[in-house]
């Protein structure tokens, strides 16, 4: 029997506190009644200590379950054992004083009856704990039976046999209750474990062990209802950068290992108390008590030391990197929900300033958010509009004075807005996906018209690393040229330095295929 259900079994002598007072009241109404009917001064001495015994036990049982000793179930049973055979033993001895002193009739059937009536009632009242149960019994029984002895003749013996007899009946039943209470209490308890971990497996995340999406809404809960009024805390909302390049590059198992080292090494660097969840994918949140501001970043930086730290797997030596967005309450935000989305605004803008960095949520991040989600909007309408439009840019060749190339410009005309600059919706195509559809609208659209230009006059054009690292880059590059007829080796594709530092075999693939149809590859921004 595990300590739980002990426990549990001893807490059902103290359950019902009211059939405890009533019996504790029937028991001394009886004595005192006895012992005013007889007036003999031993059954009022008697009487009296059993109503303190039955006062002390009624308190008792309001008491210890309301106290920190309810979960010592030693104490509990111990306390419990001690008043119910006191107050059994008192109560045989009132019995069988009542018989010795050859009370009337009516006094012994009273007091006999009461005795007896008490000792099986208890047997299924404190089934849960059968010793004290069947102490109980034998201790309202044994001064009965020793007085019908002393008292001798037949009726008497009788009646000593009949409870004799009464105590392995009592004892079978007791058991038998007992047996049913202790397996169901158990099986209660089973299933109750059961539900419990399925709760903490619903909360966990089995690659990291921290909490994640459920278990991060619940702790952020309990922690806001058990915060006091003018407490603080901190939401760090963290992502990987370039996460999904170890999953590329080294597979997904690699990746697991990852994050489950970086989630080691979070909740290893904070107090237990504060909450560190993987909210999914390459994104983890943190959310601790904090002072000010100040406190904020200075536990940013130690995410950032802890993350940056070389990670070595097996043969691997990786470097990591993460953006933060941070929010405050009560500042950014009086619930979950509101410090969430303040949390997730400031890590959008820590992305979209140059990644690996922290930024703290400021209400301007709001309204700039509207906007770059009106113009990715409008952006995927205006493709499907025609209101993109491209300008070509000359290279002249200042040797010979002509012009050797064109350069691919986008422009977008928005009908209420006029004209949007480059530098005003790139960025947002970038971070939304649109480049990609974007960047095949421009390639396809410049090549039907370098298609018609003489034939020394090649095409520039240039590339995003989102462009190039999408599904079926190449091959969307070289159906361009061909539904435009137009030669790969008049294309000259423009890319970003930093693209060829990342050793990427998805680039590598991407550069190997188109230059070996012909097409020409530059460094945009060199140096």
């Amino acid at each position: 029997m595990s300590d739980r259900v002990r426990l549990l079994l001893v807490r059902t002598l103290y359950t019902q506190p009211t059939s405890l007072a009533i019996g504790a009241a029937n028991g001394a109404v009886s004595s005192f009644a006895a012992a005013i009917l007889s007036g003999e001064r031993l059954i009022y001495i008697l009487a009296a200590v059993l109503t303190v015994i039955a006062a002390a036990r009624v308190g008792l049982a309001l008491y210890l379950p309301a106290h920190s000793v309810a979960r010592d179930a030693r104490k509990l049973e111990s306390a419990y054992e001690v008043g119910a055979f006191a107050y059994s033993a008192v109560l045989g001895l009132i019995a069988a004083a009542s018989m010795m002193l050859e009370l009337s009739a009516a006094i012994q059937l009273l007091m006999v009856a009461n005795t007896l009536g008490y000792g099986i009632g208890i047997c299924a009242r404190n089934a849960g704990r059968p010793v004290i149960a069947l102490g109980q019994l034998l201790l309202v029984v044994a001064p009965i039976m020793i007085a019908c002895l002393m008292l001798g003749g037949i009726a008497m013996f009788l009646l000593a046999a009949n409870m004799l007899l009464l105590l392995p009946a009592m004892s079978s039943i007791t058991l038998n209750v007992f047996r049913v209470l202790r397996d169901s209490i158990a099986e209660a308890e089973r299933s109750q474990e059961l539900a419990r971990r399925m709760q903490v497996l619903a909360r966990t995340d089995v690659v990291t062990g921290l909490a994640n999406r459920a278990g991060l809404n619940h702790a952020l809960v309990e922690t806001l209802v058990e915060l006091p009024d003018d407490g603080a805390l901190g939401l760090f909302w963290i992502d990987l950068d370039r996460f999904k390049e170890v999953n590329d590059l080294l597979g997904h198992q690699v990746g697991d290992r990852v994050l489950a080292e970086i989630g080691r090494r979070l909740r290893a660097s904070l107090p237990a108390g504060d909450t560190v969840a993987r909210f999914g994918g390459d994104e983890f949140v943190i959310c601790t008590r904090v002072a000010d501001k100040r406190a904020c970043e200075r536990i940013a930086g130690l995410i950032q030391s802890e993350i940056t730290r070389v990670i070595r797997l097996d043969h691997e030596r990786l470097e990591m990197q993460a953006s933060i967005g941070i929010a405050c309450l009560p500042e950014d935000g009086q619930d979950a929900d509101a410090l969430m989305k303040a949390a997730d605004l400031a890590l959008y803008h820590a992305k979209a300033n140059g990644k690996n960095q922290a930024c703290f949520f400021d209400r301007a991040m709001t309204r700039d958010l509207v906007r770059r989600r009106e113009i990715e909007t409008e952006l995927r309408l205006a493709l499907q509009r025609d209101e993109l439009s491209i300008f070509f840019q000359p290279i002249v060749d200042l040797d010979t004075g002509k012009i050797r190339t064109f350069e691919a410009l986008v422009r977008w005309f928005h009908p209420e807005k006029g004209e949007l600059k480059p530098d005003e919706f790139i960025p947002v195509a970038e971070e939304s996906g649109v480049i990609v559809t974007l960047g095949n609208w421009i390639t396809a659209q410049a090549a039907r018209a370098a298609a018609q230009w003489p034939a020394d006059v090649t095409l520039a054009v240039n590339l995003s690393p989102l462009q190039i690292k999408a599904s079926g880059a190449a091959l969307g590059i070289l159906n361009a040229l061909r539904d435009a007829k137009l030669d790969p080796r008049r294309l000259e594709l423009e890319v970003t330095e930093s693209l060829f530092l990342e050793d990427s075999p998805v680039v590598r693939g991407f550069v190997e295929e188109l230059s070996a149809a012909g097409v020409q590859f530059a460094l945009d921004d060199f140096g």
